[in-house]
């Protein structure tokens, strides 16, 4: 009991209050606090295909009814969208749901910060529909799906000077509670993760397998493991466990095939002896250097906000001459690395970097990086891009390979995790493959350019073309569960 009354207030940062109205607008804790109003922690959004609507779960989220209805931009009659509010740590767990034609829905979960409820409903929609078109034109057997957690406002727990806070905080009584919450970032604590975690396992197997989860941005092996530990929906977990790891390694290698097969199709041979600039140098960018070099790239210049991350990407490439790591720690420096002249700019860091902001600004032939959901609006900075000249090569098309490694767990691998040696895997690295990345961006570029629409459109088309063609076993499978869900009232399981 005082484990749970400590982090329930973990993601409180004001006094209770009586829920009134959710505006999109507001911190995405609205969003938790509309659920949980009247004693629920669950809640839902559905597109009912009989009524042409999308049902809500319960009269709170009314306004994310009138939001996803009334958008133009991402809101494509999303299969669903379920949440739950963790029952330990107050916390607000998502899984959205795109086309599940193909397979159940798969994509990794996120773990960050949003400002508000709109900007969390639209990455998760957004990347749903990213995963499905990911795997359709990976010719996976796999939907859309991606699971969201909102990281509650940043709160401090009680430094015990080395000794295991798990111990110590068993100890705890209340007159302790506020210097637990007065001290050390409790996000980063394994503990505290491990409790996270858990309760998403517990969501995600209350799902009943229409979402298969995976590792994403802010989300380790480790916390995939836990998730592992609840929940048989899971992919990217230790090898240790059976699992396929950190997908980032071939998500690099992925890129490099995307990058040469668009330099092919504009004649420009492959990456050697090209200068690349590479923002964001985390787990995809660092390892996305070492492929660059082997392939005997002539200049590589990578930038990144967090300084962890350059110190590692230093480490790592010590001495290398035609390696050039920046710390671009102000808005300044990050405009000055997209005004870079380069062959190649490569987004590996967040979304939405792609705007009428940094757009005009970029001195590249071709843009490719690893980064989902790179365009802030997919179709007016689609049209942008192509109105400058710039060669885009669209997220999905490039950095599909995380997908390639996980989405086939349950048959096993030929190979050890590091050795690129399984052919259910490479092929997607070979030139020759037809429907591997280089065959792959080669074909949508030349659709842009024979039916002179943008590069994003033109992958959009192939995509949801793919998309239509059912599982030849389990097709539709995902919507019969979540159809069944709602008929049980899966929001009321959990008071």
């Amino acid at each position: 009991p005082m484990l749970r009354a400590a982090a329930q207030r973990l993601p409180v940062s004001s006094a209770p209050r009586r829920f009134l109205s959710l505006a999109m607008g507001d911190e995405p804790y609205a969003l938790a606090k509309a659920i949980t109003d009247g004693g629920l922690r669950r809640g839902f959004a559905v597109w009912d295909k009989e009524a042409g609507e999308v049902k809500v779960s319960h009269s709170n989220l009314n306004p994310l009814k009138k939001f996803l209805e009334e958008d133009t931009i991402d809101y494509n009659k999303h299969e669903a969208m379920f949440f739950e509010v963790g029952k330990n740590t107050g916390v607000l767990h998502g899984a959205y749901l795109a086309n599940t034609t193909r397979g159940q829905g798969c994509g990794g979960i996120r773990l960050r910060s949003y400002r508000n409820v709109e900007e969390y409903v639209r990455d998760g929609v957004r990347l749903a529909t990213g995963m499905g078109r990911k795997s359709a034109l990976a010719g996976l057997w796999a939907g859309g799906g991606k699971g969201v957690i909102a990281e509650p406002p940043r709160v401090n727990i009680q430094d015990f000077d080395g000794t295991p806070w798990e111990d110590q905080f068993k100890q705890l009584n209340d007159r302790d509670l506020e210097g637990y919450l007065d001290t050390k970032d409790v996000i980063t604590n394994r503990f505290y993760r491990n409790i996270l975690f858990r309760e998403y396992g517990d969501f995600l197997t209350s799902l009943r397998g229409c979402y298969v989860a995976a590792e994403d941005a802010g989300v380790t092996v480790t916390d995939v493991d836990v998730v592992f530990e609840r929940s048989r929906y899971t992919t990217c977990i230790s090898a240790e466990k059976g699992g396929s790891g950190n997908p980032s390694v071939p998500t690099a290698a992925g890129i490099v095939s995307a990058m040469e097969g668009a330099l092919a199709e504009l004649g420009m041979g492959d990456v050697k002896d090209k200068k690349i600039v590479i923002q964001g140098v985390g787990n995809v960018g660092r390892p996305l250097i070492g492929f660059l070099l082997e392939k005997g790239v002539g200049q590589i210049v990578a930038g990144d906000v967090n300084p962890d991350m350059i110190e590692m990407a230093r480490r790592e490439y010590q001495g290398i001459s035609n390696v050039e790591i920046l710390h671009t720690t102000t808005e300044e420096q990050c405009h000055e690395l997209w005004k870079t002249k380069c062959d190649v700019l490569s987004p590996c860091a967040y979304g939405a970097v792609l705007n009428e902001e940094t757009i005009p600004h970029i001195n590249a032939t071709v843009v490719c990086g690893a980064a989902n959901n790179q365009l802030h609006d997919p179709h007016t900075h689609g049209e942008l891009m192509e109105e400058k000249g710039l060669v885009y090569v669209p997220d999905f098309v490039a950095n599909r390979m995380g997908i390639v490694n996980c989405a086939n767990e349950q048959y096993g691998r030929v190979g050890s995790l590091d050795q690129l040696v399984d052919p259910a895997i490479t092929r997607h690295l070979d030139p020759e493959y037809e429907e591997g990345v280089y065959q792959t961006t080669r074909r949508v570029l030349r659709k842009a350019k024979e039916d002179q629409i943008s590069t994003s459109k033109a992958a959009d088309i192939l995509a949801d073309e793919a998309l239509q063609k059912p599982h030849p076993i389990w097709g539709h499978r995902s919507q019969e569960i979540i159809d069944r869900l709602v008929k049980e009232d899966w929001h009321l399981q959990a008071l």
